[in-house]
């Protein structure tokens, strides 16, 4: 193939709109970029920002064990709505939510309006840059440094400078403080805002480096004239009390050897932070790439103009390259929420918030596959951060030894106290395992366990002990109560028996607990054969409950019940044909609800795995065609643009990956969902969960090549359009597999 897709994407005019500026950031820090070369804005973000309330008091999760019993009691006799009252009576409670800090303004006098202009972003580095007649921005946030980065050149430039606190939504009790002086290389700006009734205060600290010319103070900025470069290093932080600015400043100076820029004989160091950043960041993404011989001539289109484009396969290439671009710049000390890392709003929907019962698992999916273990240390450390919260709420809400996870939190909470009664979330207790397994793919994936990874999945287990008690009349475990995200049966409340994601979940936790503790296996494996099997409906689709009598409610965004096809192994059309068989019926009953961009990638996540292609190329149609993307190649939750989040744009790249490859610790599926519309590509890169890097050509003509290069002696299985075979593999030997498409 020649010329190969691009790794970026550039628009024509700069962005008037906070959800089309061009994205940056390192997983802490974050800036959306506008481009303007006379009004440039760039809006700072960071992951801690999230808005306190001053109710920390309800923050915790309902003391309701006590009446766990009777619940049951009630459950199990047939009183479909019993769960309805299982409440401490506090009404809906949102997590913090999350919100950006300032915007940098970067004024000048109004230059020549009909200047040849581009503005673009390098996904391969993370760097933005816009460029109108003389004058050049770049900006990028550091991996290596943590700071934000922009340079700006121009002959004679002159430059409004300030940080400015007014971004929609921000509260009118918001105390803003400014602090601008005067420095030997140019000058230090900041902004401190404290939030309304809190002693939580954040606050943004600019080091302005300034190449000729003169800088004088315009408070609450500074002006800069007759200058050819200006450097600004930006850093924002969360704090109680005040920050100490100076000490700040100086961090800010001590960046690589930055005492006086004015000394430095090659000017500001901006090639050199940037080279620092470059290590971490474009290592990482060159890892994957993927090639769908498009036409040379769409690949060089704005992305604005080729969304207009919803067939183009340069369409796709672009999409997933700045999937996996976007997924890495937002994760960090986080993983990615609703919103990635990035917003221009105070009033993010669901608080920006990280919802853990499809959302961030969507959005993390490709983490393994697509060779981004940045995202799974990022997803692991929020883990691993609340797992004392997460005993609080086995505690306090099941009486239970080990964990539950919340479904939403802000990343510093991870108690359960956002239900409701059409909400009841609080019910929910798969969440554990969904957000374990990212964790125990990445270890299968390298090869090595990691012990907080083993520790944890035992509190799962421990868990399902306790609360895995109630029997039915053949003797199996009831899940009661039981709760299937976001949906109720069609004749009983929406707390109820044994929904179908939760058997999964609790027999998928006891035999990975299993797996890792041998001491205990014998134990949790027992409890695990207890749990009921699925149910097959009267229309011969997989039930989303298993308890008799409940009735299927078919048309809703979630597809709770399917999750032992993806991302479990549970149901297979190798392993458990009458089961994927009544899964893929339950998949083909379901309806979009309100056309949300995570239900049609989910969709599509299951429908590869169970070797739908068709299925799976209807379902990125609905989002292509949907008008889910803006210009920045940032994606909506709503078609037509409406809503900002990064399901869609992060989760893309998962279904790209699973259409073509999947894995498990013992077999390799190769092409098992190709749609019609990709006849010829190149997947380059992929880890598998055996321990092999994989490349995948294939060609209209029905070929393929695929070739391993495994790091662990193994033997799988190779599912392939022909059927099944074995599949040897030595350690250090590379292994070209040749198949057919079709």
């Amino acid at each position: 193939m020649t010329g190969g897709p691009v790794h970026g994407t550039w628009e024509p005019e700069p962005a008037t709109r906070w959800e089309d500026a061009f994205l940056t950031g390192n997983g802490h820090h974050g800036a959306l970029v506008f481009g303007d070369p006379n009004a440039d804005r760039v809006i700072v973000t960071h992951h801690t920002l999230v808005r306190p309330d001053g109710d920390d008091g309800h923050r915790r999760p309902p003391a309701l064990a006590a009446e766990l019993p009777a619940l049951q009691d009630r459950l199990l006799a047939g009183d479909t709505t019993a769960a309805e009252a299982f409440t401490d009576g506090r009404p809906l409670q949102w997590v913090r939510p999350f919100h950006p800090a300032f915007q940098l303004r970067l004024n000048r006098p109004s230059g020549n309006t009909h200047a040849p202009y581009r503005r673009s972003v390098d996904f391969t580095t993370g760097e933005t840059t816009a460029t109108c007649s003389t004058w050049t921005s770049r900006v990028f946030v550091s991996r290596a440094d943590d700071v934000i980065v922009q340079h700006v050149t121009a002959p004679d430039l002159t430059l409004d400078l300030s940080l400015d606190a007014r971004l929609p939504g921000a509260p009118a009790g918001l105390g803003v403080g400014h602090g601008t002086v005067l420095t030997p290389e140019g000058a230090l700006l900041s902004l401190r805002a404290r939030y309304p009734g809190s002693d939580l205060a954040y606050t943004g600290v600019t080091l302005i480096a300034v190449t000729g010319g003169t800088t004088r103070l315009v408070p609450p900025g500074v002006l800069v004239e007759g200058a050819t470069e200006v450097l600004l290093l930006t850093r924002v932080r969360r704090h109680t009390g005040d920050l100490d600015v100076v000490a700040e400043s100086r961090a800010l100076r001590d960046l690589r050897g930055l005492h006086d820029l004015r000394d430095l004989p090659d000017g500001p160091t901006y090639d050199a932070l940037l080279d620092r950043h470059l290590a971490r960041h474009r290592t990482a993404y060159d890892r994957v790439t993927l090639d769908l011989a498009a036409d040379p001539a769409e690949r060089l289109l704005p992305g604005s103009e080729l969304l207009d484009r919803p067939t183009s396969a340069a369409l796709l290439e672009r999409l997933f390259a700045a999937g996996r671009y976007h997924l890495l710049s937002a994760s960090g000390l986080f993983p990615p929420r609703l919103t990635g890392l990035w917003t221009g709003d105070w009033n993010t929907a669901w608080s920006g918030a990280f919802t853990t019962n499809a959302n961030l698992n969507l959005q993390t999916a490709s983490a393994a596959a697509a060779a981004l273990p940045e995202v799974t240390e990022a997803h692991a450390a929020l883990v691993h951060r609340q797992f004392p919260h997460w005993r609080d709420n086995a505690r306090a809400i099941f009486g239970a030894r080990g964990v539950v996870a919340p479904s939403h939190t802000d990343g510093e909470s991870g108690h359960t106290y956002h239900f409701s009664r059409e909400y009841p979330l609080h019910l929910w207790t798969a969440g554990a395992d969904w957000l374990l397994k990212p964790l125990v793919d990445h270890d299968e994936t390298r090869g090595a366990r990691d012990p907080r990874t083993t520790a944890a999945l035992a509190e799962v287990a421990l868990f399902y002990e306790d609360f895995l008690t109630r029997t039915d009349p053949d003797g199996h475990l009831v899940v009661v109560p039981s709760y299937s995200p976001e949906n109720r049966p069609a004749n009983a409340g929406w707390g109820t028996l044994d929904a179908a994601m939760d058997l999964s979940a609790a027999r998928h936790a006891l035999l990975t607990a299993a797996d890792h503790h041998p001491e205990h296996a014998d134990r949790w494996r027992a409890l695990a054969d207890r749990v009921r099997p699925h149910r097959i409906n009267a229309d011969g689709a997989l039930a989303e409950w298993a308890w008799p009598g409940l009735e299927d409610t078919y048309d809703h965004r979630h597809l709770s019940h399917l999750y032992g096809v993806w991302p479990l192994d549970e149901i297979t059309p190798y392993d458990t044909p009458d089961l994927a068989r009544a899964a893929h019926r339950a998949l083909a009953r379901r309806g979009a609800e309100n056309d949300s961009a995570h239900g049609h990638l989910h969709h599509a996540l299951i429908a590869a795995r169970l070797r739908d292609g068709g299925r799976v190329a209807d379902a990125l149609a609905q989002v292509l065609g949907g008008d889910f993307f803006h210009a920045s190649l940032m994606s909506a939750h709503y078609p037509h643009r409406d809503v900002y989040n990064a399901d869609a744009a992060h989760a893309l790249p998962a279904v790209l990956i699973e259409m073509l490859v999947q894995s498990t610790p013992g077999r390799l599926v190769l092409l098992p969902a190709l749609p019609a519309s990709c006849p010829q590509g190149e997947l380059r890169g992929v880890r598998t969960r055996f321990g092999a890097e994989l490349d995948l050509t294939w060609t209209p003509d029905g070929r393929a090549t695929a070739l391993l290069r495994p790091r662990r002696t193994h033997r799988v299985e190779l599912r392939t359009s022909s059927g099944a075979e074995p599949l040897d593999l030595v350690a250090g030997q590379d292994r070209v597999i040749s198949v057919t498409t079709r």
